[in-house]
């Protein structure tokens, strides 16, 4: 049906999904494991994107090695520097005044939603 595209963020709801719901039996079942498991559940995700980039790499016309390498490096340093990027802005927002509504999980999405335009002028860059 042409929807190869739609691969990656299947696969990477699909983990999400998966880590969500083992993080709710979890706090059910053994509230002492989920606990000491604590901040490490969710970081579960984001190997989602490792091997989101494997999947990635392997799609890349006439692939060689040196190809796939120089590509997820340059997808760690991107993703790197997101992560740095967001986390930065994030802390900025709690040292100054935000309106009461968008306080939270509203301002978190304005913030990627501009920080993932502002990434769209990088692309087509190779």
């Amino acid at each position: 049906m042409g929807l190869e595209y739609l691969r990656t963020i299947t696969f990477i709801l699909v983990i999400a999904t998966l880590v969500q719901m083992v993080e709710i039996v979890l706090k059910k079942v053994s509230p002492q494991m989920y606990q000491a498991l604590g901040v490490f559940l969710p970081l579960i995700t984001t190997n989602c994107a490792v091997l989101g980039v494997a999947i990635l790499a392997l799609g890349i016309p006439d692939s060689t090695l040196l190809k796939a390498m120089v590509f997820a490096f340059s997808n760690a340093l991107g993703f790197g520097l997101a992560i740095i990027i967001f986390s930065s802005i994030r802390e900025q927002l709690e040292l100054i005044d935000v309106p009461k509504g968008m306080q939270g999980v509203p301002i978190s999405l304005l913030v990627a939603g501009l920080l993932s335009m502002a990434f769209m002028g990088f692309a087509g860059m190779v």
